[in-house]
């Protein structure tokens, strides 16, 4: 499944949040989303659910997402928010469950071809052995791993994923990365939002940039769409950038020339030199 976005326009107002951005997303891609805060990545993430009236079209497989139903739309495009509180004892399998609402008819709830297909959504994201524990009792990588696994329950051709590392350690974020890289593999189009730059360069595609203004700046494979020019042009806060020699971006004040009679292979010494890029 396709999902297009065409001169695609959002204002709070007077205040334009998005102004004229053109996506498409394609299936058995991984594409990441990069931008500094207020650049309104969260706004096009509403529009692209269908939750806020817009200027230009979104369209999924060639169809107006605004023609259809918030039940259809859902049957489509599932999202995994940045963060979740659940306040009531869901076990793992019950957060699950709920991503099958879009399908389920009447009021009778999950069928046992629906508690199936959630098994086999948790075995997919290594969780099956987790399913009778508590949502709130899992780490927070587990926590992420479950929300991703409610969206797969949906059943959609589209995933959209808001931040879904934030405050991980990184073993949790390496575990959700490789996962979501999984999904993306077995033809589904991704769209992860995320403000580190060299988990794109890492894992994804593909990456888009929004600006400041809410105008896509760049689009392109991660190499040339997350330069150090690029990152110092969005986040001018973080100062002079280098790439070093394994294509990872870095302060250039944290890399050094070796002392005198250092050599390369010493112990707490550095081989990837800094480039310029």
């Amino acid at each position: 499944m396709t999902l297009s976005v065409r001169n695609l326009t959002f204002a709070y107002g007077e205040h334009r949040v998005l102004d004229g951005v053109d996506l498409d997303l394609r299936p058995g891609e991984l594409c990441a989303l990069f931008g500094p805060n207020g650049s309104g990545k969260s706004t096009l993430y509403r529009c692209l659910l269908g939750h806020l009236r817009h200027g230009g079209t979104v369209t999924l497989d060639g169809v107006d997402l605004g023609r259809l139903r918030p039940a259809e739309v859902a049957r489509k495009v599932s999202y995994v928010p940045q963060q979740h509180s659940n306040p009531f004892p869901f076990t793992v399998l019950d957060m699950v469950l709920m991503g099958r609402t879009p399908h389920l008819g009447g009021v009778f709830g999950p069928r046992p071809a629906d508690v199936a297909f959630c098994a086999g959504v948790l075995d997919q994201v290594g969780l099956a052995d987790q399913r009778d524990r508590l949502y709130h009792t899992l780490s927070g990588g587990q926590r992420q791993l479950v929300l991703i696994a409610r969206a797969l329950a949906q059943d959609c051709g589209v995933l959209l994923l808001d931040e879904p590392t934030a405050s991980l350690d990184f073993g949790n974020q390496m575990w959700v990365w490789r996962t979501v890289r999984e999904l993306a593999r077995s033809g589904r189009a991704v769209l992860v939002c995320t403000h580190e730059p060299n988990h794109v360069r890492w894992f994804c595609d593909r990456a888009v940039a929004l600006g400041r203004a809410g105008r896509l700046v760049a689009d392109g494979p991660p190499a040339e769409v997350v330069t150090t020019d690029l990152v110092t042009a969005l986040y001018p806060s973080v100062g002079a950038l280098a790439v070093t020699a394994d294509a990872t971006i870095a302060p250039a004040e944290a890399y050094r020339p070796l002392p005198v009679g250092v050599s390369a292979g010493s112990a707490g010494s550095r081989q990837d030199e800094p480039t310029a890029e």
